[in-house]
């Protein structure tokens, strides 16, 4: 059978499936379930679980640098195809000249100083312990303070928003308000322990990361994420909606059998759910299908054999360092997979990127951190968030999603706005851009929340 045929008839069992699928659950909303308070450590659950906090630092001791040093002076490379830029994968000549940068430019002592600019801590919760920064701002006399939980995902981490976080924490002319940023690492990523048992994905996180905020004495709060963080963040808004003063994703994610079904609707008259300025980032889908085709692989990979593709990883920081990075070009703008140089210096430097890639090293946690991908298989997205939602969406973007899919899930949707520029990890790549984005959607969710205050007293005073 030819290549095309075995495609087409995929891609038909898909498109029946789906139709079945959502035929069956249309008009069927999930209430919202109630999710156990897990012990996620190793072993039983102590008779006392400590709930102190406490400070830490980012260490790069002299061992951990020495044996760095000798793995990467020791790597195996294969050399790239001629004519070949990023499209087999991260290209070795690109990966020589980043190790070579590690091992002779990367300056061990000064970048953890530079990851010890924000202060760092850590808590027992449910049994693991929990990584965070907390920033607060300096300069508040006029400005209300809203807290906030800031969310990384894969391959990312906390130092992502390191240059988003003086923004976030710093006076902002035109608004009222400013932010006190908790930036955690998720679980089983960074410096926040593996949970030691099988089960603990995106859903089980959002529990984690609201006791996190509840421990730290923050009953109600703003959200915001990408990648994995928006799906955690999103799982959070819809638990936990109490808690919740708004959520803002840089990765605004819906699927659900409904939400496909309207997706392939779309390919007859896609002004049924996009507006027509914004329909080829998602149209014509089979554009979208090959893209996907060519880029998700891992995700199979971390979804199914985690632990076998881990052990390569935290062995070899060469191989480490092209997995993370690869998805940092074509993450940031497709087009980079056909330049040598994979466009890594348009918007970051070989130390931003490394000081990443060093997280995952120093707490052996890549293997860890894919776990979510197995774990994650548990969809409450027929559960409508309703608390006050907004999503902005980068040019470059590994998924979009119509506004007319959208508004399925996040039904209090304040904000959509849509850039010409930015991708996946635009925290690190374009913080600017983002804090704008988020600080004018907190102002919508504020004033909304104001209305619902004077309304419910209008009616309180009725009475």
């Amino acid at each position: 059978m030819g290549v095309l045929s075995t495609i087409f008839l995929t891609s038909t069992a898909v498109f029946i499936i789906v139709i079945s699928l959502a035929i069956h659950h249309i008009g069927k909303p999930q209430s919202v379930p109630v999710l156990e308070e897990v012990y996620w450590g190793p072993g039983s659950p102590p008779a006392k679980q400590r709930t102190d906090v406490s400070p830490m630092k980012v260490t790069f001791t002299e061992e951990m640098i020495k044996d760095l040093k000798n793995r990467l002076a020791n790597t195996r490379y294969t050399p790239p195809l001629e004519g070949i830029a990023q499209e087999y994968g991260f290209n070795t000549d690109l990966l020589k000249e980043i190790v070579d940068f590690w091992q002779t430019k990367y300056n061990f002592k000064e970048r953890e100083t530079y990851l010890n600019k924000y202060p760092h801590f850590t808590t027992n919760i449910q049994g693991l312990d929990i990584h965070f920064m907390h920033i607060k701002p300096k300069d508040t006399k006029g400005l209300t303070v809203l807290p906030l939980l800031i969310l990384h995902g894969w391959p990312g981490s906390f130092r992502e928003f390191y240059n988003l976080i003086p923004l976030l924490t710093t006076r902002n002319p035109n608004h009222n308000f400013v932010f006190e940023v908790i930036a955690p690492s998720l679980p089983g990523f960074g410096y926040s322990q593996a949970p030691a048992k099988p089960g603990c994905g995106a859903l089980e996180m959002s529990v984690i990361m609201k006791n996190l905020m509840l421990r730290l004495g923050h009953t109600q709060f703003y959200l915001q994420g990408g990648d994995w963080g928006s799906i955690v963040a999103a799982n959070l808004a819809t638990l936990f909606r109490e808690h919740v003063l708004g959520i803002h994703c840089n990765m605004c994610f819906v699927s659900t059998p409904l939400s496909w079904l309207k997706r392939i609707a779309g390919t007859l008259y896609p002004p049924a759910i996009v507006d027509e300025k914004y329909q080829e980032r998602y149209y014509p889908m089979s554009a979208w299908f090959k893209n996907m085709m060519l880029e998700s692989g891992y995700f199979h990979l971390q979804a199914t054999k985690p632990d076998t593709v881990g052990v390569g990883l935290n062995d070899s920081p060469a191989g480490l360092a092209a997995y993370i990075l690869e998805k940092f070009t074509t993450g940031t703008n497709a087009a980079f997979k056909a330049r040598k140089d994979g466009g890594l210096k348009e918007y970051f430097t070989y130390d931003d990127l490394l000081d990443n890639v060093m997280i995952y090293w120093v707490t052996n946690s890549m293997t860890s951190g894919m776990r979510i991908y197995a774990e994650s298989f548990t969809n409450i997205q027929r559960v409508p968030i309703v608390v006050p939602s907004a999503c902005a969406n980068f040019r470059n973007e590994l998924f979009y999603t119509p506004e007319g899919v959208l508004k399925d899930r996040y039904v209090n949707l304040v904000q959509n706005t849509h850039y010409e520029d930015g991708g996946h990890f635009i925290a690190m790549q374009m913080p600017k851009k983002l804090s704008e984005d988020f600080f004018g959607a907190v102002a919508k969710m504020e004033e909304q929340h104001q209305l619902k205050q004077a309304s419910a007293k209008q009616s309180s005073n009725e009475l």
